[in-house]
């Protein structure tokens, strides 16, 4: 029963609240960052819980006087709100049976998202310009800070890669079903006879692990220093302020050269090295356990064409749920919510259909 199950995540709630003030699990910071996590995953649930229990015990009172109320008039509004409780009621359990589904623990983590521009040359690269602006549009509004760790510009405009980071309650969550080869249909700046030219650019969006998720050991890690290069004032090409880690058990490679600083460039450097690994973990655990596989909407297949954008017929097409916009410009310029939220809408539903509660 579905008051039960609430009952039992209010109960645990109560224990997490408990626990979190207390003296050992302050002196645990791991285990302190945990609690809070779980917390705050609870809270929501918790609240519709009670909302639920309201509406309710509401029921059954409007119940009450429909059957034993000899008061024709009074009968008349208890059925009116019968009615409107009814309508309520179901609303509620729909919105609980999505938030009962268990939530990917990396959601609620910042993101670090990599841009590159893929099949097409010049255009690709301008391309990954203008997503990389899209994105930091949607960041703006959503309030979130932006970060560049790493960038090469395209000759021709644009960037060939870039990588930032994005510091904001929830933002892997949500930028996580922008993985993927976006592609581009259009006639390039570079173009003289007006030709229509398809393009691409890749995403990729990691959750940004902290050093509780990853431990690295100083002597596992090969530190390059190098001049940074592109615009920046004086320090460009002259001071060694450019860092490249290597992790030399996996090979996995990040480099930071936005900063004038070295050890700021070496904590944004760090900072994506850890996520990296920590994603090539997840993947790996990922395909151990079939049970806990990612849906098809944010399965973040690096190779699965995503999205298509059709610049002459300002058209948007996302190709995992079939949906297409005609808001081109308007998409392009960070209003990308209504299809991240349909996109989660797909997902949701999905997992419901799989029968996960």
């Amino acid at each position: 029963m579905l008051l039960d199950k609430l009952e039992a995540i209010y109960q645990r709630f109560m224990d997490v609240e408990k626990e979190i003030s207390s003296p050992d699990a302050m002196s645990d910071m791991k285990r302190f960052a945990q609690l809070n996590r779980e917390y705050k995953e609870l809270k929501p649930i918790v609240d519709k819980y009670f909302e639920y229990k309201n509406v309710q015990s509401n029921l059954d009172n409007a119940k009450q006087l429909v059957q034993h109320e000899k008061d024709e008039e009074f009968r008349e509004i208890a059925k009116a709100e019968l009615d409107d409780l009814q309508t309520r009621n179901e609303s509620l359990e729909e919105i609980i049976k999505v938030l009962l589904i268990p939530s990917d623990p990396e959601d609620a983590k910042n993101a670090i998202v990599e841009v590159r521009g893929g099949t097409g040359g010049d255009e690709a690269s301008i391309f990954a310009g203008d997503l990389y602006r899209m994105y930091s549009r949607f960041c703006e509004r959503k309030g979130w800070k932006i970060e560049v760790v790493d960038f090469t510009e395209g000759t021709a405009g644009g960037y060939k890669e870039m990588i930032f980071n994005v510091h904001g309650d929830g933002a892997y969550g949500l930028l996580k079903y922008e993985s993927g080869v976006h592609r581009v249909q259009r006639v390039p700046a570079t173009e003289t006879q007006g030709r229509i030219h398809t393009s691409a650019a890749t995403i990729v969006v990691l959750p940004e692990a902290d050093e509780f998720d990853v431990e690295l050991k100083t002597n596992d890690i090969r530190k390059d220093l190098f001049c940074s290069s592109g615009p920046g004032g004086q320090s460009v090409n002259t001071t060694y302020s450019a860092v490249r880690l290597t992790h030399i058990p996996t090979g996995v490679v990040a480099q930071c050269q936005d900063q004038k600083s070295q050890i700021k460039n070496y904590e944004k450097a760090l900072a994506v090295l850890r996520s990296r690994i920590y994603e090539m973990e997840l993947n790996k655990k990922l395909e151990e356990d079939s049970k806990k596989r990612k849906t098809m909407v944010s399965t973040g297949d690096r190779s699965a064409k995503i999205r298509t954008y059709n610049y002459p017929q300002s058209r948007i097409t996302d190709h995992r749920i079939g949906l297409t916009l005609y808001n081109l410009q308007n998409f392009v310029d960070g209003d990308i919510h209504e299809m991240i939220d349909a996109l989660q809408v797909a997902e949701n539903a999905e997992r419901l259909k799989e029968g996960v509660q």
